[in-house]
This record gives structure tokens, sequence and C-alpha cells, in this order.
């Protein structure tokens, strides 16, 4: 019998509308096999839809909201014409994009110089896809969530890579090998925090790591565990800062020397997507930190009761969407704050202090346990 996944209150609502539905259809299209694929099928649409929807309509309002704290930063206004305080200035960008005309260099490998932005955006879409944004808010609630977020942040490297090798373009080409190198070292480091996550949690599951911070602030794992806790969110912060190549760890494109980087010859729809690509993966690494650090969709309770119940009204996925949006507004401020290393400095900071870092934590964390338990 075919057994459907998606288990949360929209997937059985669908479930439970579909034999009613076809109740009305001849005997011969009546079975509760067909049902459940018919109701799996619908839920799949639906699933996707959400996950494009977060993905795709949360773009246009990072690239707002990046541009208004670049500009406070620099004690400037930032756009201010194009709707109140700017705000249809991200609009004016996507219909600007959307028919600027799409064109590929001679000599370059036109197949996978197309197919490039399509593999960048697979691993963001697939992460957003386990995070539980609420109790019964989740596409995948696979067991191998960490393992599997681990496996394919490795799509986006290749992505960068082929980019920059079919643009038949010297510079391009550098910049893809520069990101290469940066994200496969960062994403040594970026894995094992994630790891430690695992080792304190008990679990790979992204919805029982959250359901271990239950309870108040002290519960989240940022304070759970004296020390390494918060230095653990430090490296994570600093190994997925350099794995979405944003500055200061953007060597990859570096204007000053590089033109663009691995996307100087892409225009229009593919320069849009690697552009998409970027915040669709701060919107997820974000969503991981909230996960794995700050409580999830859990309330930022105090142990006050009169209080606690106050702040319980709220719901998750509100709770959720404001520890997201207050990361997102620290990657900004580090990118807009820090300047670029050069490249070799970058290398050796992940080789010779943050690598070293992240296993002395590893080896801490455990012995905690054992200690503590």
């Amino acid at each position: 019998m075919f057994v459907p996944s998606v288990t949360n209150p929209i997937g059985d609502f669908v479930r439970n509308l579909v034999p009613q539905v076809t109740a009305y259809l001849p005997q011969a299209f009546q079975s509760e096999t067909l049902d459940s694929v018919v109701a799996f099928l619908i839920n799949a649409v639906i699933c996707i839809i959400a996950v494009c929807a977060v993905n795709i309509g949360s773009a246009p309002i990072l690239i707002y909201m990046e541009r208004k704290v670049c500009a406070h930063v620099q004690c400037r206004l930032g756009p201010m014409r194009l709707g109140w305080h700017g705000t249809l200035q991200t609009i004016a960008d996507v219909i600007k994009m959307l028919f600027k005309e799409v064109y590929a260099p001679s000599g370059a490998d036109k197949l996978m110089f197309y197919t490039a932005p399509l593999i960048v955006l697979i691993a963001p879409f697939m992460v957003c896809a386990l995070i539980p944004f609420s109790k019964d808010l989740v596409v995948a609630d696979v067991s191998l969530g960490i393992p599997l977020i681990i496996a394919v942040n490795g799509f986006g490297v290749l992505g960068i890579l082929l980019g920059g090798w079919s643009s038949n373009n010297k510079y391009s080409l550098l910049g893809a090998l520069r990101s290469g190198a940066q994200i496969i070292s960062y994403e040594i480091s970026f894995a094992m925090i994630l790891l430690f996550v695992v080792m304190i949690s008990g679990s790979t599951n992204l919805m029982d790591i959250t359901m271990s911070q239950q309870g108040t602030i002290l519960d989240w794992w940022i304070f759970k565990i004296p020390v390494l806790g918060f230095l653990a969110f430090i490296c994570f912060f600093i190994s997925s800062t350099a794995e979405m190549n944003r500055a200061p760890f953007d060597i990859a494109e570096a204007e000053q020397e590089l033109t663009g980087g691995y996307h100087t010859e892409y225009n229009g729809t593919p320069f849009a997507m690697f552009y998409l690509a970027e915040y669709i993966a701060l919107v997820t690494n974000s969503a991981l930190a909230t996960t794995c650090f700050l409580g999830g969709f859990y309330a930022p309770c105090i142990g006050i009761a009169a209080v606690d119940n106050v702040l319980n009204m709220v719901p998750g996925l509100v709770w959720f969407f404001g520890k997201v949006f207050f990361m997102i507004w620290c990657y900004m401020m580090v990118r807009w704050t820090f300047v670029r290393p050069r490249v070799d400095q970058l290398m050796d900071f992940e080789w010779k202090f943050l690598l070293p870092v992240n296993l002395v934590l590893l080896t801490a964390g455990a012995t905690y346990i054992v200690v503590c338990g």
C-alpha cells in the first residue's frame, strides 16, 4: 500500500478530503491505494509551492533590507525614490532582470553555462524543505536531516565551478576556482559544527533537535552548554558566511580583482538566479542556525510564568521567522562592517585556526557529555 510522507495538518486534511471527492467517481476509480497516491501528489505540489513561496518571496524583501542596512551602516539613505522609502526599487530591478537580453559569450559551453545557475539553486531549496518552521509545518521530516544537509550543500560548489569554467573567461575561471577552494574548505568546519549539534542533542533529525531545546532561553543550545554552545554558534556563523560567499569572505567575486568573479559573463535571468541563490542560502542558513542554536520555533521564555504565558500565546511560526530575520540582520551587519581579507589570509584562517578550534570543540563537547551527562 502506498504511504504518503506529508504528515502535517494540511496533509491530513487533503488525505481526508480526497476519499470524499473520489466517492463520486465510478467504482473502477475508487481504491484506497489510488486515494493515497492522489493525496500524496496534491500534498507534494502544496509543499513545492510553499518552499518556493518562502524562498523566492523572501528574496525581494531581503534585497531591500540589505540595501537599507548597508545605507544606515554607511550613514546614508539607500533607495528612496520608487515607492515609499524605495520599497518598489527591488520590484523594478526584478522587472529589469526579466526583460534583459540573455546571451552567452563566444566560445562558451552553452549547456553548462545555462545549467550552472540551476544547480546553484538546488542546495538552498532542499535545505529549506527540511527545516521545521513549527510543530506542524515541515515539508520533509527525515531522520537523517543533518547528514542530508551536509551532503546537498556541495551542489552549490558544482554550479559555481561549472559557471566559471563554461564562461570561457579567465576572470570567471579564477573566481570559480577561488570559490571552490573556499567553499570546500569551510564546508569542513560547517559540517563539524553540525556534527557537534548532533552529538549534544543526540539526534540527526531537525525536529528532534528543536524539541530538545524546549523550555527557557537557557535550554537553547547556544546557552545550554556553558561557553561551548556560544563558541559553536560563532564558528557556525563564520563558516556559514564563508560557505555562502558573502562579504567579508566574498573572494570569489572580489570586484577590484576579478571584475565580477564566476558570474562576470552572466546577465539577465541567469545572473538573477545566482543572485537569488545567495539570498535563499541566507534564509536557509539563518533558519538552520535558529533550529540548531536558538530554540527553533519555541518562544524565548525566561522562567517567569506570567511572562512565559504571554510569550507562548504568539504562534511558533512568528517566533521562528523573528529569529531568522535577526540572524539575517547579523549576517548583513557583518557584511557591511568588516573588510575583505586576502585569499591566502582567508584560507589560513580556516586551516590554521577555525578547523583546529572545531576539533577542540568536538572533543570538549564529547568530554562534557561524558562528565555531565
